[in-house]
């Protein structure tokens, strides 16, 4: 037998809501979260002196985390890779996948720079010996000197790895690499609360009817539809 769901007017959700008591201190934490794990940090810095939220961690070693995201960003990953030793050589010491990554995208600007000799005296020295160590890494190895197959890139198979994207890619596992060096999260808690929304939404859904947040830039209540 069907039960109908219970229907909660706009001023009877707003009262619930507006019980629900958040300290403005915990807010302010959050805030700061955001903006030193994204790395902005001229506006955590500003937001620190006007709301007097401390930071997790020194904001100055966010300046030298973007600075190496930034190198891989514009292929620049021999820069990356001494930035990173100049911040916590154990960060590569102990993450060798993400060592490999980053000696992959090496060679990969290699090939894009169409530097093939390099490029493949590069992968033999610094690269084959990891593949022989690991089977992963051989097959990651195996698809990006695949690119050297093709005088046009655009028709290689793997094409992907050409891709800024990858780049980006690269970009975030050295940042979210740092950050754990730091005992920092690797990832904004903001995010993660919306989604928890989207779901505790979705889930009272199937019970209630009641204003939802649609569009959670602006956070507004909108009346169900009709």
């Amino acid at each position: 037998m069907a039960t109908s769901k219970k229907v909660i007017t706009r001023e009877g959700w707003e009262k619930k809501l507006n019980a629900v008591k958040l300290r403005k201190e915990d807010m302010n934490t959050l805030v700061m979260n955001f903006l030193v794990t994204e790395g902005y940090v001229e506006a955590a810095e500003k937001f620190q002196r006007e709301s007097g939220t401390k930071p997790e961690i020194d904001l100055a070693t966010i300046t030298d985390r973007m600075a190496v995201k930034k190198a891989v960003q514009n292929g620049n990953v021999e820069d990356a890779i001494e930035k990173v030793n100049d911040l916590n050589p154990e960060i590569l010491d102990t993450n060798p996948e993400l060592f490999f990554h980053l000696q992959q995208q090496r060679l990969i600007e290699l090939i894009r720079q169409g530097r093939t000799e390099e490029a493949l005296e590069f992968a033999q020295e610094e690269l084959a010996p990891r593949g022989e160590e690991n089977q992963a890494f051989l097959a990651e190895l195996e698809k990006t000197v695949a690119l050297l197959v093709f005088e046009d890139a655009s028709n290689c198979p793997v094409k992907e790895l050409l891709d800024i994207s990858h780049r980006l890619k690269t970009a975030s596992e050295v940042n979210a690499a740092i950050l754990t060096s730091q005992s920092h999260e690797k990832d904004p808690k903001l995010p993660s609360l919306l989604k928890m929304l989207v779901w505790a939404q979705n889930q009272l859904d199937e019970k209630a009817v009641y204003p939802h947040i649609n569009d959670l830039s602006t956070g507004k209540l909108e009346d169900p539809a009709e």
